[in-house]
């Protein structure tokens, strides 16, 4: 599958271009992805049309259950494959199939609803309760996405039960080149650290979108904010406090703030967000 999976993605990300849409289908104003809470709204509207079937109490309420999950169907396409188009290849594999299974429940739906138009009632719910089946199968292979293969989920440690409260040395300026983001160790945790001049800037390392390097970035200015991008996939972060510019990463880069001693060892602390968290 992977000469198709690669045409596919490249055709999307070459559709999708960075940007305002984009980030609005990874869901970077939500903090989190779009995807799944979408892909809910219409699997549940068409589960709930099959239990009516079952019960055949309301056959138009069914009709009107199966025309909004049709329609909710292609924004929740929009968006999940604008994540699979960034996610690596094992994630790409499961998520491939993981559309053609959704792609025939949405032709088995539509089928559904076309048949019942007609006065094909019992043909409608046939097709309908087969357009279940397959759509659980996709909704399995999503969660394993989800779940198994982490796929949306934050790959940025979660630092608030790493470091304790508190200043911690970290390393002398000096050491640090100008300008240039290097990776130093705290404990278990690598962080992104940035100098220049004076003023040093400290992110959690590894890119809350798939644990990319931060600190083998390239270091760029939109907006006049002073950003970050991922090395991998092109997440982009603000230097000032760790949240996102741009996607496929959702949720921010922790940030630490930091104070320079008189003998010149930077000292970091967690910052007021993973106090928070």
């Amino acid at each position: 599958m992977d000469k198709p999976i690669l045409a596919l993605a490249k055709a999307v990300r070459d559709t999708i271009r960075p940007g305002l849409i984009r980030d609005l289908l990874h869901g970077v104003p939500l903090g989190k992805p779009l995807h799944p809470p979408m892909a809910n709204v219409t699997l549940g509207c068409w589960l709930s049309a099959a239990v009516l079937d079952l019960t055949r109490i309301d056959p138009r309420a069914a009709r009107l259950l199966l025309t909004v999950g049709i329609g909710s169907a292609l924004p929740t396409a929009a968006a999940g494959l604008t994540d699979w188009s960034s996610l690596h290849r094992e994630q790409q594999r499961v998520g491939f199939v993981h559309l053609l299974t959704n792609v025939t429940a949405l032709g088995l739906f539509s089928a559904s609803l076309a048949s019942r138009l007609a006065g094909r009632e019992r043909v409608g719910r046939i097709l309908s309760f087969a357009g279940v089946g397959i759509g659980g199968i996709g909704a399995y292979l999503g969660g394993h996405m989800a779940y198994r293969q982490a796929a949306g989920a934050n790959h940025a440690p979660q630092l608030a039960h790493l470091v304790p409260l508190g200043w911690h040395d970290l390393c002398a300026l000096a050491d640090l080149p100008d300008g240039r983001p290097v990776a130093r160790r705290l404990g278990y945790i690598q962080l992104f650290v940035l100098r220049r001049g004076d003023h040093v800037t400290v992110l959690a390392d590894r890119c809350p979108h798939l644990a990319g390097p931060l600190h083998q970035g390239r270091l760029v200015v939109e907006n006049g904010e002073a950003c970050v991008v991922c090395p991998w996939h092109g997440s982009t972060f603000r230097l000032g406090d760790g949240s996102v510019k741009h996607g496929p990463a959702t949720a921010p880069a922790p940030n630490f703030e930091t104070r320079i001693r008189r003998d010149g060892i930077i000292q970091v602390r967690p910052g007021l967000d993973l106090k928070l968290t």
